[in-house]
């Protein structure tokens, strides 16, 4: 059986951050599908993060170039003013729920979920 899990980052706290991003790619590399769900104050991180030498930005890179990032909350990125940066980077965004990514639609499709 397929071990999939959904990561959902809230979080804005790098510190914290950093552990999703850690967390997907070990993941990954155990075998499990993996999809990280960029939500909340987490959204602000879009942008401080591809920005050259931030602290983290190899591992945001990483984690972008494996494909793990399956949405960024459209609302949440709006609020925080990154709603443009995820554009510029391509990321996916997501507003099935009233702006909002939906934790059901990824229970649906068998992932376990785990928030930060």
């Amino acid at each position: 059986m397929e071990k999939k899990v959904a990561l959902f980052a809230f979080n804005g706290d790098p510190m914290c951050f950093v552990h999703v991003l850690l967390n997907a790619l070990d993941m990954q590399t155990r075998g499990y599908n993996v999809k990280l769900v960029i939500e909340g104050s987490a959204t602000r991180l879009i942008k401080t993060l591809a920005e050259p030498g931030a602290m983290f930005g190899e591992l945001y890179q990483k984690v972008k170039q494996a494909g793990l990032i399956d949405a960024v909350c459209q609302a949440c990125s709006a609020k925080m003013g990154t709603l443009q940066d995820a554009e510029a980077q391509g990321l996916p965004l997501n507003r099935e729920m009233s702006g909002h990514p939906s934790m059901g639609h990824y229970r649906d499709e068998g992932y376990e979920i785990i928030t930060f």
